[in-house]
């Protein structure tokens, strides 16, 4: 069995944004020379997420929208948490939206069902953050 491991890092120029990283990740397989086996790509990071959904403009959006809804921002007062650093809400979209995900590799290929993609979600941005890819297999 063979093992692969790289760290991506991103820096994203507002404080929540959504990367698509399927890309990165085919790239990294390629690399990898691993053409059976399993991908996790996990956030290093406890305010941003790695997660698989479609990739579509619209419902970018509604992520927004729908995770400002649940953890809005401001107030800063609003969470015990906010003192040092104003980011309770970049915690808890984290929670929401997932650290990580796993994708089958098959005949040298990501495993995914319709419209899938893999997208990095950054709730606390403005600075340099990473993920992990880590490969196994023959």
């Amino acid at each position: 069995m063979k093992s692969y491991r790289k760290e991506l890092w991103f820096e994203t120029q507002k404080r929540r944004e959504l990367i698509h990283i399927t890309p990165h990740i085919e790239e990294c397989l390629k690399e990898s020379g691993i053409t059976e086996g399993m991908i996790l790509c996990n956030a290093m990071h406890i305010t941003s997420s790695v997660f698989i959904n479609d990739n579509e403009h619209g419902l970018h959006n509604d992520y927004e929208i729908w995770l400002e809804k649940l953890a809005p921002e401001k107030p800063y007062s609003q969470y015990q948490h906010n003192g040092f650093e104003d980011n309770a809400d970049a915690h808890l979209k984290r929670t929401i939206m997932g650290r990580e995900v796993m994708i089958a590799v098959t005949e040298g290929k990501l495993d995914f069902g319709p419209w899938e993609e893999v997208f990095y979600g950054e709730f606390d941005g403005k600075r340099r953050k990473r993920i992990l890819v880590k490969i196994i297999g023959e």
